[in-house]
Formats: structure tokens, C-alpha cells, sequence
């Protein structure tokens, strides 16, 4: 491999459907843990990759080193946006994912989030780390962002290698989904953990107009997160977070 293919390849990377960027060390490590198929890792310096391995993430101390190229600090930087600041980033093949498989709640019945529309990939990928920590289902998005964006990566943490990550073209998708289908909206009932259904696709909408008509017309039955009065509403992972950790928390 030429070094000076490296500023090329991870550009065009960024626009390819198969692949994912990982930037930063927490990205690579989980990418790693949960089984991605890696490309090519590149490294400003092997010895302090190891050295971060050994402190975070003793599990895969020699891994990281023995798989990454190292490149000069110059370089390093031209390869992504933002450079990452632990001094590493990789490319992976993003895993297939069967739609229809995640939606079988026989096979897992742990609910499923799914985002409709949203806009700020930093909350998708913050959705997908929250989905990751508490097991939920999948992760499914509708709207014009690609949730494997490196951006979304960044904010996962490497965790869409956790569980399906899946973008869907339109709602109709889910049509013949056997799982209840659950909005989060202002006007719903307040959300009772002991009573949510496990096997639940549960939606939230864009974080400035909520879930559409359409989702709402299609929902099952509207739920609502508690709050304080005069606090209207929440940001888009802290809700999902807030669903889906009462939900873990209530059959513990």
C-alpha cells in the first residue's frame, strides 16, 4: 500500500454505501468487539495506539498495533475532517442487514427505536450508542441521512456493529410488522415502563416537529415521557434513552 493513496481512498470512502469510517479509537474498538470485517486501520504512531489499548481496552492489547499502518502525523491529518484526537482511524465493510429479521420479535423480542427523519447525525449516532448499551432490537431510520455516515459513526462510538442499523426508504417498510408500533408523542399516555410491550417498535420524531401524521395515523397507540411542567420537550437520545432504559430497568 502507497501512502499516498491513503488521502484518496478514505475520501472516497465517506461517500460509499459499503463502507464504514471509523474515527477514533472507541470507534475501532467496538467495530472490533462486535465483529466488523476491517479494511484498513492507519495510525500516527503504533506505540501509543498500543499503549491507549492497554488502558481502555485491555481485551484488544496487540490487536490494534499488529493491524495498523503507521503514517506519518502530516498525513494523518488529511484523512478525515476532523482528525481524530486518539491518533487512529480504520475502514470497515458495513454488515448486512436482513430488515425483516430485526423486525421478528419471536427470534428478539427486545424493542426496536425507530427514527423518522431525523436531522442531526450526532443524535443518530447517540441514538445508536444508547440502542447498543440497553440492547434494544435494531436501530431504524427513515429521512434523507445515511445513519452509517461517519458523522453517526463518531457519535456511536463504533457501536452500529452492535445491532442492525437500518435506513429505511418509507414507512412502508413496515407493513406486515407483527411488533405494536408506538409513538412517542406529547399528547400520549404517560409511558408506564412495566407495562411496554417488549416487543414494541417504538418511534420518535424529527427534533423539531415530533413524529409526522403519517407514523401517528399508522402508531398502534401514542405514549408520552413524563415531565415537568413547562419543559416541552426533550432532546432526540435523551429520549430514546429515557424509553428504552425504563424499559430495561423495569424488567430487572
Amino acid at each position: 500500500m502507497k501512502d499516498g493513496s491513503l488521502i484518496p481512498r478514505f475520501g472516497r470512502a465517506r461517500r460509499d454505501p459499503a463502507l464504514a469510517v471509523l474515527e477514533g479509537f472507541h470507534a475501532l474498538k467496538h467495530a472490533l468487539r462486535f465483529g466488523a470485517e476491517l479494511e484498513l486501520v492507519v495510525t500516527r504512531d503504533c506505540t501509543a495506539l498500543e499503549r491507549l489499548a492497554g488502558r481502555l481496552a485491555p481485551d484488544l492489547r496487540g490487536t490494534m498495533s499488529a493491524l495498523a499502518h503507521e503514517v506519518d502525523v502530516e498525513l494523518f491529518e488529511q484523512l478525515a475532517p476532523m482528525t481524530p484526537t486518539t491518533g487512529v482511524i480504520g475502514l470497515a465493510r458495513r454488515p448486512a442487514r436482513d430488515l425483516r429479521a430485526a423486525l421478528d420479535a419471536v427470534a428478539r423480542p427486545a424493542p426496536v427505536v425507530l427514527l423518522e427523519n431525523p436531522r442531526d447525525l450526532g443524535n443518530v449516532g447517540a441514538c445508536v450508542r444508547v440502542g447498543a448499551g440497553a440492547d434494544a432490537g435494531a436501530v431504524l431510520s427513515t429521512g434523507g441521512h445515511d445513519p452509517w455516515h461517519p458523522d453517526a459513526l463518531r457519535g456511536a462510538a463504533g457501536l452500529h456493529f452492535a445491532l442492525p442499523v437500518v435506513r429505511l426508504q418509507s414507512l412502508g417498510e413496515l407493513d406486515g410488522c407483527t411488533r405494536p408500533l408506538l409513538a412517542l408523542d406529547p399528547e400520549g399516555e404517560p409511558l408506564r415502563p412495566s407495562t411496554l410491550d417488549p416487543r414494541a417498535v417504538l418511534a420518535f420524531g424529527t427534533e423539531r416537529d415530533g413524529v409526522s401524521d403519517e407514523l401517528l395515523a399508522r402508531a398502534d397507540a401514542r405514549l408520552s415521557i413524563p415531565m415537568r411542567e413547562g419543559v416541552s420537550s426533550l432532546n432526540l437520545a435523551t429520549s430514546v434513552a429515557a424509553v428504552l432504559f425504563a424499559w430495561r430497568l423495569a424488567g430487572s
